[in-house]
């Protein structure tokens, strides 16, 4: 979801369309579920503590503010809650041993493999996209974008003015921008 997507429904979420609290907890229960898991290993409490944490925002939307990132905020949010509920549960018991005593907070050799595949798609991609771009397109990309120089740097390495420098990123953008649009690469790099 993109920043300017999250910011209007949140906006929306705190006027109390309840359409709103319902694709906020739709689109972050999982992920938010998921971290809860590897925090405490327990599904019975993961579960508890986030029923209870969108119980709490829902009833005390009018109290919050504006965010410019609405995932950052519920995941620092839930984790408080999370750490809060367990150590309340387990009594004297410190934040950090909660972290230390638990050894399920890992990665599954699973999660590591398809992130690794989703990267390497991802580059094999991006890859062939910029490969469909003309020779001097791909020349200019790379020297900005790869080589970190300015539009003025490029103009003098490759000799050409810098509006031809500028001109010749606009196209590289707009062919990129067609391809990406296709449906079956714009999920390979979620976008909508």
């Amino acid at each position: 979801m993109s920043t300017i997507n999250e910011k209007l429904l949140w906006q929306l979420f705190i006027e109390g369309e309840i359409n709103a609290f319902s694709s906020l907890f739709k689109t972050y229960y999982s992920e938010l579920h998921n971290y809860g898991i590897k925090i405490t290993s327990d599904q019975m409490i993961t579960e508890d503590c986030l029923q209870s944490f969108f119980v709490y925002l829902y009833n005390s939307r009018e109290n919050l503010g504006t965010i410019n990132n609405v995932k950052s905020y519920l995941f620092i949010s839930f984790r408080r809650a999370l750490l809060k509920f367990i150590k309340k549960e387990r009594r004297y018991t410190s934040y950090d041993q909660i972290f230390e005593t638990n050894e399920i907070f890992g990665f599954s050799t699973v999660e590591l493999a398809i992130d690794q595949e989703v990267v390497k798609l991802k580059n094999e991609t991006l890859a062939s996209l910029l490969n469909a771009l003309s020779v001097r397109q791909r020349e200019v990309i790379y020297l900005k974008y790869y080589s970190n120089l300015t539009t003025n740097e490029i103009s003098e390495v490759m000799d050409i003015s810098y509006q031809s420098v500028l001109n010749l990123l606009q196209k590289a953008f707009t062919k990129l921008r067609s391809k990406v649009e296709d449906q079956k690469i714009s999920a390979i790099f979620k976008i909508n």
